[in-house]
């Protein structure tokens, strides 16, 4: 299986011009053979709390059907960020889109202390089934809460898929989180972060995959927008800046 990680910039709360973005990084994911895509966390309005009421939406949203389109013709999955609503509640969530079938809807369950005054956490953990495959995703400060990667190992995922935020003050201590989590439970690990800013954030860049003994396999800078492409099977490892 090839996975793809995307390390791209937001448009701050424009949904449909991030849309495009995510389009044309598909297009070359897809050019590449690749069978999963990930994006950053929120990546379709970028990291925006106070903007997440007004932008909030749901998978069934007419905006969001090509992407179900693309994944149908291309078999591939794609997983994008995108604040949900049900009821009165705010969630920071990633919507997966999978061939032939409903998008899945996976809310962020553990939450930054500064969200939780504009989002509730979660209830429902996510692994993907991918032929012999169990990928479990994690969306930014659930990769520091250690309960989310044992859980993920508990439920038998061989892959962690971390969509992330992370900006330049906090970057290197995530990577060695996510190092220790590939080495500890013997998962291929994966980090999909911003460049540029967003939410007040100068982010990092950096996205990344370790091999499951926690040696990094692949890294992108901290500035370039580009695609990271590792294969599962044979452990390379391709990389393309835009």
């Amino acid at each position: 299986m090839r996975i793809c990680i995307v390390q791209t910039s937001a448009f701050k709360g424009d949904i449909e011009k991030n849309i495009a973005k995510h389009l044309q990084f598909i297009d070359l994911a897809i050019a590449n053979q690749c069978d999963l895509i990930l994006f950053p966390e929120l990546s379709l309005t970028g990291y925006e709390p106070t903007l997440a009421k007004e932008l909030a939406t749901n998978s069934h949203d007419d905006r969001l059907s090509c992407f179900q389109k693309l994944s149908n013709q291309q078999n591939v999955i794609i997983c994008a960020g995108l604040p949900t609503k049900m009821d009165a509640k705010l969630f920071i969530s990633m919507i997966i889109f999978q061939p032939d079938k409903e998008p899945i809807t996976y809310s962020k369950q553990h939450l930054y202390p500064s969200e939780v005054y504009y989002f509730s956490p979660g209830a429902t953990p996510v692994y993907l089934h991918i032929d012999e495959t169990v990928a479990a995703p994690a969306i930014c400060y659930e990769l520091s809460v250690s309960q989310h990667a044992e859980n993920a190992c508990r439920n038998e995922a061989s892959v962690y898929l971390a969509s992330v935020l992370n900006s330049v003050a906090g970057v290197d201590a995530d990577l060695q989180k996510l190092s220790d989590i590939a080495r500890k439970y013997r998962m291929t690990t994966f980090m999909a972060n911003y460049v540029g800013e967003s939410g007040g954030y100068k982010c990092a860049g950096k996205s990344s995959v370790w091999h499951s003994d926690g040696i990094l396999a692949g890294q992108l800078d901290g500035t370039s927008e580009g695609i990271l492409i590792y294969d599962t099977t044979t452990k390379a490892v391709f990389q393309q800046l835009i």
